[in-house]
């Protein structure tokens, strides 16, 4: 192929490229911690998985890939001490001590985590208004620490991120409704656009609307549209009760099996645009998988929320933000493929080499996760 000549063909090919030979893990819940902070009692407790604990720290003695007890109590200073390093407490006095209280494992809907409970104490006795965290963004500028903040009646939620380490304890200068509300519509974009499976399951539905016949007869831009409307419409009412169905923890589904899902999906997705064994309608197949879909968007929101009463808010952002996301990629992707479509390869050798590079790509994280549980 000459790329000289279609830019627009070179650009999407070396995007797929990219993403098919992303790193795995780019498909997986994305890496967060959780902070709670409760201003009433003077305390703050932190959990980080234990999965990114092992990318700084030697935890797995012996190299077997898998941590036991033993292991985990070795290496409790260690733990204890890194994760202090990471999070400063702080008002207009100093800096504020934290003093160890209570330390275990707690289970998150991506698996097990080291939890840390502290007492703060500040040099003026009054409460921290300022927590500064740094955990982890060297070794992933994806992650993120999730902040639960309650002060008598009050109680917000945040996000801590490589461009903004600080969050403020403050009732008076803690994020308000919208600005929480804006935060949330921000992570689900990045969540969206960081999430390689969503994104490869986005691409297979919009495959069959970019094809300029259907049952051998021609189309326009017309008809095709509408059935890619269709599509990512009921694929996004189908996440969305999910997503709420999970985040507000009416349903309970383990994350680990909706990963598996989630990837066998993509594979089945892919195979059904090639051979359609569940039928020629597209929406159909979205909003099915779009159920399972929803489960993995809530992973994050549901282990942050519970028991906050801006729950619904937060969710709202969220979920709009995994649709401005969606969006977004559908106005890039959707005209490049459409001109894509006008040539005379593209039906016939891009689309299946692309649906066999999506179909082996979502196999392979099938057996990675299956194996993982």
């Amino acid at each position: 192929m000459n790329t000289h000549r279609h830019p627009a063909r070179a650009l999407v090919t070396t995007g797929l490229l990219v993403l098919l030979f992303s790193s795995a893990a780019l498909a997986h819940k994305a890496s967060d911690s959780f902070i709670y902070v409760d201003q009433d009692k003077s305390e703050i407790r932190i959990d980080v998985a234990l999965r990114d604990l092992a990318l700084v720290l030697p935890l797995d003695r012996n190299g077997d890939r898998k941590l036991s007890g033993s292991e985990l109590r070795t290496s409790r200073d260690r733990i204890t001490r890194w994760t202090e390093q990471g999070l400063t407490l702080s008002n207009s006095s100093g800096n504020c001590r934290m003093t160890g209280q209570e330390w275990g494992v707690s289970s998150h809907s991506d698996g097990p985590y080291a939890a840390s409970r502290y007492t703060v104490n500040c040099p003026d006795g009054a409460a921290a208004d300022t927590l500064d965290y740094h955990l982890l963004f060297p070794q992933d500028p994806l992650h993120r620490g999730l902040v639960s903040l309650e002060s008598g009646e009050f109680s917000t939620l945040g996000v801590l991120s490589p461009d903004s380490r600080s969050f403020s304890l403050t009732t008076e200068a803690a994020p308000g409704g919208l600005a929480m509300f804006a935060t949330f519509v921000y992570q689900g974009i990045i969540h969206l656009l960081i999430g390689l499976d969503h994104i490869l399951f986005l691409l297979v539905l919009m495959l069959p609307a970019t094809l300029g016949t259907r049952n051998g007869k021609a189309r326009g831009v017309k008809p095709r549209l509408w059935e890619l409307t269709g599509t990512i419409s009921a694929f996004t009412a189908a996440h969305s009760i999910t997503l709420a169905l999970a985040a507000l923890e009416i349903v309970h589904v383990p994350i680990a099996w909706v990963e598996a899902v989630v990837a066998l999906s993509i594979a089945v997705a892919a195979f059904n645009v090639k051979w359609p064994v569940l039928g020629k309608k597209t929406w159909k197949l979205a909003f099915g998988f779009g159920l399972i879909h929803g489960f993995g968007f809530a992973s994050v929101l549901g282990d942050l929320t519970s028991g906050i009463s801006q729950t619904a808010l937060a969710l709202a952002g969220f979920n709009i933000g995994v649709e401005l996301g969606q969006l977004a990629l559908l106005i890039v992707l959707f005209p490049l493929f459409y001109q894509w479509g006008k040539t005379n390869h593209y039906s016939r050798a891009a689309v299946p080499l692309m649906l066999i590079a999506v179909g082996a790509t979502s196999l392979f994280w099938v057996a990675e996760r299956i194996a993982a549980i």
